[in-house]
C-alpha cells in the first residue's frame, strides 16, 4: 500500500461545545497528526500565546488556522474582514501553520466581496501561508434557495490559488464532490472531511455515516499523492458524554487512515 504525505488533523470545532483546549487533549490522546484551530468565540482560540502553550504541552502541531468567517464570529478579531484575514495569517505564521482557511464573503459584505478574489491573491503573494478558499452552499428554506455567498458558493468558478473542499458542504449544496475536486485539480490544498445526506442543514456527520463519497475521495487523494491536510470537521454536539464524543472522533480518524491509502502502482486520476 502507498500512504501519501498528507497529515490527518482534528478541527477544534469538532469538540464543540467543549473548548479549544479539550480539542488539543483529545487530538493528542487519539493520535491525530495535528489540529486546525477554528477561531471563534472561545477566547483561547483567539490567543496566539495560549494556542502555542497548548500545542507545546500536548506536542500537537497546529497545521491550519480557520479564519473567523462565521455569522457568530462577525466581531471576532475586528469587524473588518480584511483585518480578520491579516490576523489569521499572522497567527498561522507565528504558530507554524501552513494554511489559513477562509470562506467566500457573504453577499451583504459588498465591498469585501467586490475585491475578494484580487485581495486573496495579494495576501497570498505576501506570505508562504496558503489561503485555501472553502466551498460553501446555497441556503435553503422549504423550496426556496438563497445565494448567500459572493462571488459564489462554488469557489471553483473563480481563480483562487488554493482551495479547501468540505464534503459536508458538497452534501448540502447537492453537488458532486469528486467532480468539484477534479475542477480544483492541483490547487486543492486542504480537505474538511465530514459526511452528509443532502439535507438543507450543514450536517458534518462522521465520515461513512452519510451519502458523500468520503472513501472514494480519500482513495483518490492517496493515488494522486496528496500532500496537504485532511481535517476531521464533524459535529459531535449530540454526543451524550465525553466518552461518546471521543469514540466518534476515534472512528473518524480510523476511517480516514484506512481509506487514505492506495495499492502500489495505482494510476493517477
Amino acid at each position: 500500500m502507498r500512504i501519501p504525505d498528507a497529515k490527518v488533523a482534528l478541527s477544534t470545532a469538532s469538540v464543540y461545545p467543549e473548548s479549544t483546549a479539550t480539542a488539543f487533549e483529545i487530538a493528542a490522546r487519539l493520535g491525530y497528526d495535528g489540529v486546525e484551530v477554528m477561531v471563534w468565540t472561545d477566547p483561547v482560540s483567539q490567543d496566539v500565546d495560549a494556542l502555542r502553550r497548548l500545542s507545546d504541552y500536548h506536542q500537537v502541531p497546529i497545521l491550519a488556522v480557520h479564519a473567523p468567517c462565521l455569522l457568530i464570529t462577525q466581531r471576532v478579531w475586528s469587524t473588518d474582514p480584511w483585518v480578520k484575514l491579516q490576523r489569521a495569517r499572522a497567527a498561522a505564521e507565528q504558530l507554524g501553520a501552513g494554511t489559513v482557511v477562509v470562506h467566500p464573503p457573504f453577499r451583504w459584505q459588498r465591498s469585501y466581496a467586490r475585491d475578494f478574489v484580487r485581495g486573496i491573491w495579494r495576501m497570498a503573494d505576501e506570505t508562504d501561508v496558503r489561503f485555501a478558499v472553502e466551498n460553501m452552499y446555497p441556503w435553503r428554506y422549504r423550496d426556496r434557495e438563497m445565494l448567500a455567498y459572493a462571488p459564489d458558493w462554488d469557489v471553483t468558478k473563480e481563480d483562487y490559488r488554493h482551495f479547501t473542499v468540505d464534503l459536508s458542504h458538497t452534501a448540502t449544496a447537492r453537488t458532486d464532490a469528486l467532480q468539484m475536486i477534479d475542477r480544483m485539480g492541483d490547487r486543492l490544498a486542504h480537505i474538511h472531511l465530514a459526511d452528509g445526506n443532502g439535507s438543507a442543514k450543514d450536517e458534518h456527520l462522521v465520515p461513512g455515516r452519510g451519502k458523500q463519497p468520503c472513501a472514494e475521495v480519500l482513495e483518490r487523494l492517496a493515488v494522486n499523492g496528496f500532500d496537504g491536510h485532511v481535517v476531521i470537521e464533524v459535529n459531535t454536539r449530540r454526543a451524550m458524554s465525553a466518552a461518546e464524543r471521543e469514540a466518534d472522533l476515534a472512528e473518524a480518524l480510523a476511517y480516514t487512515r484506512l481509506h487514505l491509502a492506495s495499492p502500489t502502482g495505482a494510476h493517477r486520476r
